[in-house]
């Protein structure tokens, strides 16, 4: 369902809603030529038929709303059990790659999942193909924190019925 309305719509009042931001300036000239950029932006856009679901993916928010305190979470934990690590060097590292399985149904699923290994730290995806991905990991515990499957369920939640 490629240009849906609520798509078009969408992006037209977030792109609207960042230009307010970013400009800070709130005249009737200037709030006009804002609108009417947004609006060359949007038909730009729906003439390329890049307003998609997997472009503009506004069918994630509310997977999103649950999955961020969790991967907050999560990343908050890391930074802890990193930092310790440094700041006790007796404490055992023992880096390993190690590969595990996206059950992501979308390439943007299985995005969102190896950019959210990669920003916890401690983890890094080395490489993704065709739902596969290849982790750096610090330590054991890290490594077996991945192959638990925790965070790949949680994203594949958030994703939903793509």
């Amino acid at each position: 369902m490629p240009n849906a309305p609520h798509r078009t719509l969408s992006l037209f009042v977030l792109l609207f809603l960042i230009w307010l931001l970013l400009s800070g300036i709130y005249t009737g000239l200037l709030l006009g030529l804002g609108v009417l950029s947004c609006l060359v932006v949007v038909a730009v856009c729906r003439r390329m038929k890049i307003v998609d679901p997997e472009g503009h993916p506004i069918h994630l928010i509310p997977g999103l709303l649950r999955y961020a305190p969790w991967f907050l979470w999560a990343v908050i934990k890391s930074n802890i059990d990193v930092a310790r690590r440094i700041l006790h060097p007796r404490l055992p590292m023992a880096p390993r790659v190690i590969r595990v399985e996206a059950s992501q149904k979308t390439h943007l699923g299985q995005v969102i999942y190896a950019n959210s290994i990669t920003l916890t730290p401690g983890t890094v995806a080395v490489e993704t193909d065709e739902g596969v991905i290849d982790v750096h990991a610090l330590t054991r515990e890290t490594a077996e924190d991945v192959r638990s499957g925790d965070m790949d369920g949680r994203v594949t939640d958030m994703e939903g019925e793509s």
